[in-house]
């Protein structure tokens, strides 16, 4: 892949979410999962999240009841008051962030409770997994404004 790649990524993005949405809809399911390690690997090598953020600070993860038990715990809070403080339900009844940026998140775009995180930010962005062919609405969602989506998808179409 070339190396200019990430050059005007977000504007690229835009541009190629019809190609996105096809290649999703027919990719051959065996043949994405064996190139994904390769290309998400790849992508962690050139990005560096901490320059970013913007899952962090424009969209929350669910937090599932494991991720409350866990993270309430090491903040020394009961599971209630951690709910009251820092979570609200969206419309599908989970539990996500009531405010953005998430307020975990430090100046420095990294995380408060890194080692705690919820689920979702330990699996974020889905570039090694197949949740990528899963769920293609987010993957497409992900790629607007996730460079490691991007760059993913991008050598999915190259190859």
């Amino acid at each position: 892949m070339a190396e200019d790649i990430l050059d005007n990524w977000e504007k690229k993005s835009a541009e190629h979410q019809k190609q996105y949405k096809q290649f999703l809809h027919r990719a051959d399911k065996n043949a994405v999962l064996k190139k994904l390690p390769d290309l998400h690997d790849a992508a962690f090598e050139k990005i560096d999240c901490l320059n970013c953020a913007a899952c962090c600070k424009n969209y929350s993860p669910r937090f599932k009841t494991p991720d409350i038990k866990r993270i309430s715990k090491y903040l020394k809070m009961r599971e209630s008051v951690f709910i009251e403080t820092y979570l609200t339900l969206d419309n599908d009844g989970d539990y996500v962030g009531k405010s953005k940026p998430c307020a975990f998140l430090g100046e420095d775009n990294a995380c408060n409770i890194y080692d705690q995180r919820p689920s979702d930010c330990s699996r974020f962005p889905y570039t090694d997994e197949d949740v990528i062919l899963k769920r293609p609405v987010i993957t497409l969602k992900n790629s607007s404004f996730c460079p490691i989506v991007y760059y993913v998808m991008e050598g999915l179409l190259a190859k």
